[in-house]
C-alpha cells in the first residue's frame, strides 16, 4: 500500500470513529474520572493476564512526544515477586501492596532514543539530540514515561479495575531488584485490582476549581 493510501486510510478511520461517537457519555466520564477514587484496599478477586494485556493495548495508543514510548512496565503479581518488592516500600505502603492483586512498577528507559527511527520515521534525525546527552534524555524519558503511567491508570479504570498510585518507595532498591543490568529506572508504583469499598473512609477530598489554577489568555 502506498504512503498516500495509508494516509487516506488513517484519516478515514479517525473520521469513522468520530461519526460513531463524538464524546464519552456521562457514565464513562464518571467511571474514569468523576467517581473514580485512589484505592488503598482491594478484594481478593484476581486480575488476569488477559486484563493486563488489555490495559497495555490501550496504553500504547496514548500520545507521547514524537511517539517515543519510554515507559517500561513490570506487573508484580506472584507472592514471591511481592516479597522482592516489599523491602523497598515505605511502611505505610506495605500492607495495601501485599493485598493488591497486581502492583505495576512504572519505569522509564533513558535509552529510548535508540528506537527513534523505528517509532518516529518521519524525523529520525531528531533522535540525535539525545545521543550522548544523558541529562536531556533522562528528563525527556521521565516526562513521557510519567505521561504513559497516567494513561495506564486511566486505562485500568476504563476496563473496570481500580488503581492506587504510590510514590512511597525506595527507587534505588527497586532498580537494583527489578531492573539490574538495564538502563531502566523506576518512576512510581501503582496497585491495580478491584477496590474494597471498606477502604474508602470519607468523601472525595478537595479539588481546585478552574479559576483557582487555570487561566485563558
Amino acid at each position: 500500500m502506498s504512503d498516500d493510501a495509508q494516509l487516506d486510510l488513517a484519516r478515514k478511520r479517525i473520521s469513522d470513529v468520530r461519526d460513531q461517537i463524538a464524546r464519552l457519555d456521562n457514565s464513562a466520564l464518571d467511571l474514569v474520572f468523576r467517581e473514580a477514587r485512589s484505592h488503598n484496599w482491594f478484594t481478593d478477586k484476581p486480575v488476569t493476564d488477559e486484563q493486563l494485556h488489555e490495559i497495555y493495548d490501550l496504553v500504547k495508543y496514548g500520545s507521547t512526544s514524537s511517539n517515543t514510548q519510554p515507559m517500561r512496565l513490570i506487573f508484580v503479581r506472584t507472592p514471591e515477586a511481592k516479597e522482592r518488592l516489599k523491602p523497598a516500600l515505605m511502611p505505610a505502603n506495605v500492607e495495601k501492596t501485599m493485598i493488591a492483586p497486581v502492583t505495576a512498577i512504572i519505569g522509564y528507559d533513558p535509552t529510548f532514543w535508540e528506537d527513534f527511527a523505528l517509532n518516529y520515521p518521519i524525523r529520525p534525525e531528531m533522535g540525535d539530540r539525545f545521543k550522548g546527552n544523558e541529562a536531556v534524555a533522562e528528563k525527556f524519558a521521565f516526562q513521557m514515561g510519567t505521561l504513559q503511567g497516567a494513561y495506564l491508570m486511566l486505562a485500568a479504570r476504563a476496563v473496570g479495575l481500580d488503581t492506587g498510585g504510590m510514590g512511597g518507595f525506595d527507587p534505588a532498591k527497586v532498580d537494583a531488584e527489578f531492573f539490574a543490568g538495564t538502563p531502566i529506572k523506576s518512576n512510581f508504583l501503582c496497585n491495580i485490582g478491584y477496590g474494597d469499598l471498606e477502604g474508602i473512609k470519607g468523601p472525595r477530598l478537595h479539588r481546585y476549581d478552574f479559576d483557582k489554577v487555570c487561566s485563558i489568555i
